[in-house]
């Protein structure tokens, strides 16, 4: 299976979504986003690890990663390898005692354990085929901004962006399997109208 590195670009709630969050993954050696919606467990948990916030009480990722290393394990990597009915799927990789297992996860807790492990993030390269993006060129430039704090700013904008792309992505997959391609040639024009094509 061809994969990409990813790392994460950002976290953004989504009101739209019902409490939800967006996670925008982004190609450590290229340009292209994904956005993954999330639950706010799950986010507030990748975003602890993040900042460095240390829990009162270990948290279940933090459960999870302490059973694998007592039980002498390593994460070897997190891989979303699968987008299925608008689901996206993941692998945890982790080597005990020279064996390699491949457990089944949600994106979600498969990433909130790699950030409290160090493991590399990757992502299928169909998986980035079918529902990455890349963004404008003045949305790549603005992430190489050296200034921080207007990075900070401009990252949010972004965000909000491309948690409207995600949602709009989503839809857009959805009316096709559903065959519904009068409103996905809208959702399609509405798209590349947010990317900042005209068409």
């Amino acid at each position: 299976m061809n994969k990409v590195q990813v790392e994460i670009l950002g976290l953004s709630a989504s009101p739209s979504t019902g409490g939800a969050y967006a996670l925008l993954l982004k190609e450590v050696y290229g340009v292209r986003r994904l956005p993954i919606i999330i639950g706010s467990f799950e986010a507030q948990s990748i975003a602890l690890e993040m900042e460095g916030i240390k829990a009162p009480r270990p948290l279940t990722h933090d459960l999870l990663k302490s059973v694998i290393e007592h039980l002498g394990g390593t994460v070897i990597e997190v891989i979303i390898d699968e987008l299925k009915d608008n689901t996206f799927h993941a692998k945890i990789k982790i080597e005990i005692a020279s064996f390699t297992h491949e457990i089944d996860s949600r994106p979600s807790d498969a990433i909130a354990l790699a950030v409290r492990t160090g493991s590399p993030l990757y992502v299928a390269e169909e998986v980035m085929r079918l529902a990455a993006f890349v963004p404008s060129t003045e949305d790549i430039e603005e992430d190489t901004s050296s200034e921080v704090d207007e990075k900070e700013e401009e990252l949010d904008k972004n965000i909000t962006k491309e948690t409207k792309l995600a949602e709009l992505q989503d839809q857009l997959r959805e009316a096709i399997e559903k065959e519904d391609y009068e409103r996905a040639a809208k959702l399609r024009d509405e798209i590349n109208k947010l990317k900042g094509k005209q068409n």
